[in-house]
């Protein structure tokens, strides 16, 4: 029999161990109150006769309390009580301890590898987890009631980001850069004026990114429609100047190529600007800004024009990449970036499709874009088009006081996901056992997400002027709360979900891709969708239900399911769970087949959702790329290319890695060893992304995330 500790992992079971605690508990007590040694073998006998594979510490504890009862050893009982509980006690104030040492000696991997972009050896990332630590320490003893942190603790659900939860902050936000720009803002106490030039504009935009970046937890997206009047006042300033200088003395003709040209400058200085700022700044989480740009050629929009040379200016510069200090170009991390697929430009013969074409060298190159389908999107959300948050989560829509629809200036309260693949194993099949522990868990999981919203409630405006007094996200006054944010859908709150796959294949004995499995899928996201609704109408908060929470919880899950109910074929033998409603990576399905699959699921999913296909050699695949385009524009609102390639960063060596005599991966071009400069395929699902190794076998490798 394993024995599961607190902290997860799983021992051999001790009697021994027994045996020390009760002669503990036996020293406190007197004459006919001590257990003898016989007493105590046939206590430490019952439980190492239990029939059972795993069990949890706790639950050993339990049975002990109970045994010493029957036998009549009441006041033992209670000093043994007393002394599990002074030992809980000892645990809990020592809780971060051995995070927070191992972190400043980089031996805390499990920290490390929570945010592929967090550089755990630099002090002021490190300064940033140190405060996580301590905030995760207390939300679990003190400022989440205690079944909220079992509940988490053993994987029923997952509280997110629990180490700024001691502050009253947020998740992610569109931030309302047009209120900002053209009204001015004001940052450390000092007034910004709205700009007078384009460059300006972008030097402006980059320090409000930096600023909100620093005062909440997730991340952020600015729409860049809003930068084109600043590159007409550009133009006319230019103009002017010029007009003023040689009017008289050369052709009109003249004086607008010279125009054009400075304003062809600007621009590329402008979005060079936004590029180099936000990778080279650091927030005070310890990270550059996770923001995302969101290009989207409005047809209603008078700048149109000029929006569409910004686009095309950031995916040229995308396509390019930015130097690392070895002065090689690679693929930036941030800003990422979302085109928007609209009738001009859907590859159709439209007046902008000449973008697309370069949005798709980008995706071959740089694997960015991702894309939205102004037309899909329209059909799920009241015919309006806008940005997700910097955390794909999406906003339901909202109409201000004159009847306006309103996006940018709102925000996510927070995200609590919850198990399915658990509640499949537990029921195992039986489907009014499922029903019931499935409502059970849903309340536990609303229980935990208004811990979210209480926790904001009656927060000052002082907390982030840049936010709440400053145009971010409102016009508040000092010392105004900003209670009446977080009601009546203006912000939204989250519900995410992992492994509707796994949840099946435990239900139904097959995946979600085949009639009944999808039809039993399909009835558990309605059943998602209106238990939010019911949520938001009885508590008028803008509940939402998200399907991409977090791609490392993916294994989190999997691991904890695993310790506690063994190695289960195609559900936790794998290492990790299928994230929302994807089609599990090892299914043999075509990217045509999967985008029209997924969009079923996207559609119940407003909350948030994207979905990812796989082309192998993008870069000689632009017609294939092309193809899928088209088809995302017709069939699915949100989704995103992946590529089964090895990459180097310090050469930039696209090709398969080696594996050397020694066992380290190796770019075949350059010689470069450091993991952490490549990208390299994991060769068991073909998952592509930052890795990192486990325990210093380089032949094992781990995806950080997974997003299949």
């Amino acid at each position: 029999m394993k024995v599961i500790k607190r902290d997860g992992r799983t021992i051999d079971f001790d009697g021994e161990k027994i045996s020390i605690a009760i002669e503990k508990a036996n020293k406190e007590v007197r004459g006919k109150e001590k257990a003898t040694k016989e007493e105590i073998k046939g206590i430490i006998s019952y439980v190492g006769e239990i029939d059972k594979k795993r069990i949890l510490v706790e639950d050993i504890q339990d049975i002990i309390e109970e045994k010493l009862m029957e036998i009549g050893k009441y006041e033992l009982a209670k000093k043994y009580i007393v002394y599990r509980y002074t030992r809980a006690l000892v645990r809990k104030s020592n809780t971060t301890d051995e995070s927070i040492l191992g972190l400043i000696r980089n031996e805390n991997k499990e920290l490390a590898e929570e945010n592929s972009n967090k550089n755990t050896l630099l002090a002021s990332t490190q300064r940033d987890y140190i405060a996580g630590e301590v905030s995760r320490d207390l939300t679990k003893r003190l400022l989440l009631p205690e079944k909220i942190s079992k509940a988490h603790e053993s994987g029923i659900l997952h509280f997110h980001d629990a180490d700024y939860f001691v502050q009253p902050i947020f998740n992610c936000c569109l931030i309302n850069i047009s209120d900002m720009l053209d009204n001015g803002t004001a940052m450390n106490g000092k007034m910004i004026e709205s700009p007078k030039s384009f460059q300006v504009a972008c030097t402006v935009t980059t320090q409000i990114i930096a600023a909100v970046a620093s005062n909440q937890y997730g991340g952020q997206s600015v729409d860049l429609k809003h930068l084109g009047k600043y590159l007409r006042r550009s133009h006319n300033k230019f103009k002017k100047k010029l007009t003023e200088k040689f009017g008289g003395k050369v052709s009109k003709n003249v004086i607008e190529d010279m125009v054009k040209e400075r304003v062809k400058e600007e621009l590329a200085a402008g979005v060079q600007t936004i590029q180099y700022q936000i990778n080279t700044l650091m927030t005070t989480n310890g990270q550059s800004p996770f923001v995302t740009l969101f290009l989207h050629l409005d047809p209603e929009d008078e700048y149109i024009e000029e929006n569409a040379l910004i686009i095309e200016e950031v995916l040229k510069q995308r396509i390019q990449g930015i130097k690392n200090e070895s002065g090689v170009y690679i693929t930036p991390a941030f800003p990422k970036l979302i085109y928007v697929l609209d009738e001009h430009n859907c590859l159709k013969g439209g007046k902008y499709d000449y973008l697309t074409k370069l949005a798709v060298k980008c995706s071959a190159k740089r694997m960015y874009p991702d894309y939205i389908s102004a037309k899909k999107m329209k059909e799920n959300y009241e015919g309006n088009v806008f940005s997700p948050m910097g955390c794909r989560s999406f906003l339901a829509p909202w109409k201000d006081e004159n009847g306006e629809y309103k996006f940018e200036g709102r925000f996510n309260q927070g995200v609590v996901s919850i198990n399915l693949p658990q509640i499949g194993i537990i029921a195992n099949g039986d489907e009014e056992k499922f029903w019931k522990l499935f409502n059970e868990r849903l309340e536990l999981c609303k229980e935990a997400i208004m811990c979210r919203h209480y926790a904001l409630l009656g927060t000052k405006s002082d907390i982030s002027p840049v936010h709440w007094q400053n145009g971010a996200i409102a016009r508040l006054e000092k010392g105004e709360k900003i209670d009446k944010y977080l009601y009546g859908g203006y912000s939204s709150i989250s519900l995410g979900y992992i492994g509707i796959y796994e949840l099946t294949k435990t239900m139904k004995g097959v995946s979600h891709t085949e009639k009944e499995g999808h039809d039993f899928a399909i009835k558990v996201m309605k059943h998602l969708k209106e238990t939010v609704a019911r949520w938001k109408k009885e508590t008028n908060i803008g509940f939402a239900l998200y399907g991409t929470p977090a791609e490392s919880l993916c294994y989190r899950f999997a691991r904890l399911d695993k310790e506690q109910f063994g190695e289960i074929a195609d559900v936790t033998d794998k290492g990790y769970y299928t994230n929302s409603y994807h089609v599990d990576v090892r299914e043999k399905i075509d990217a045509f087949s999967k985008l029209k699959f997924e969009s079923e699921f996207q559609a119940l999913s407003q909350g948030g959702a994207i979905s990812y296909v796989e082309v192998p050699n993008m870069r000689n695949n632009l017609q294939a790329l092309e193809d899928v385009v088209k088809f995302i524009y017709d069939n699915i609102q949100y989704a995103e290319f992946n590529t089964k390639s090895d990459y180097c960063q310090v050469c930039g060596y696209d090709g398969e890695m080696v594996i050397t005599d020694n066992n380290e991966w190796e770019c075949p071009q350059c010689g470069n060893k450091d993991h952490s400069k490549m990208n390299v395929v994991r060769r068991t699902c073909g998952y592509l992304g930052e890795n990192f190794w486990n325990n210093g076998k380089t032949k094992e490798i781990k995806s950080r995330v997974l997003h299949l």
